[in-house]
């Protein structure tokens, strides 16, 4: 026990801290850059280090491969068998807590190409993805989520990559700065991307330095399908 307790600073106790007074509060925990600016940390990838070794010390627990994923198993002077109570307590709710969300289709995070016909819905009607209730906001209306997988990399820089899915809720307006699925009337095409509306028309901004906007003059033909509300990154086989 010595041994794992060893090397807590109190940037870790800060950590663990933030951690489990933002899941009290929105169900879901932070992402790594909301816990930087909690404990004063512009690297991101400094406080990955820190995450990992509260993992190494079995503090906390997460899917590498999920955002905002990451779960307290124990505060900071917890007894080893308060962990392994806690847990088999959060196995046990996860498992109760899964959500079969319907996988409907394909978003272009990359140059928006033409949908199937009018239809988004042309994966297998039984195609679905399972997620925790604890990764979502808990105001979610879970009955109406549907997930879309992302093909391109427009959106690399927001931790979107092609493969992933992301899981929607239905929108018909979006505010600046908010990613949305969108449909182009006139073109039959779709696209994942930032929104923003200026002056007339409307950009949809990519999250990719080597990529540019999409601009729409005639916002009648944007259709806003709806917001990102999660991102489940998938594992790609070497």
């Amino acid at each position: 026990m010595a041994r794992k307790s060893a090397g807590i600073s109190d940037r870790h106790r800060k950590i663990m801290e933030f951690l489990m007074k933002f899941q009290d509060e929105n169900g879901y925990s932070p992402s790594i850059r909301e816990i930087g600016e909690h404990i004063g940390v512009a690297s991101t990838s400094l406080v990955d280090y820190y995450l990992r070794q509260l993992e190494e010390r079995e503090y906390i627990e997460r899917d590498q491969h999920i955002s905002r994923s990451i779960r307290v198993l124990r505060p900071i002077n917890a007894s080893i068998g308060e962990t392994v109570k806690r847990t088999f307590n959060r196995m046990t709710e996860a498992v109760n807590e899964l959500l079969d969300i319907p996988v409907l289709g394909r978003v272009v995070a990359g140059e928006p190409i033409p949908v199937p016909g009018s239809d988004v819905r042309y994966f297998d009607p039984e195609s679905s993805v399972a997620v925790a209730r604890s990764l979502l906001n808990p105001r979610e209306n879970v009955s109406e989520l549907f997930a879309l997988e992302v093909q391109g990399e427009s959106m690399i820089d927001a931790m979107i990559n092609d493969g992933d899915l992301v899981i929607m809720k239905p929108a018909k307006e979006a505010s600046n700065g908010e990613m949305v699925a969108v449909w182009m009337d006139d073109k039959d095409e779709t696209t994942l991307k930032y929104f923003y509306k200026e002056n007339n028309r409307i950009r949809l901004q990519p999250a990719n330095p080597t990529m540019k906007p999409i601009f729409v003059d005639d916002p009648r033909h944007l259709r806003i399908m709806g917001k990102v509300v999660l991102v489940i990154r998938q594992v790609k086989g070497r």
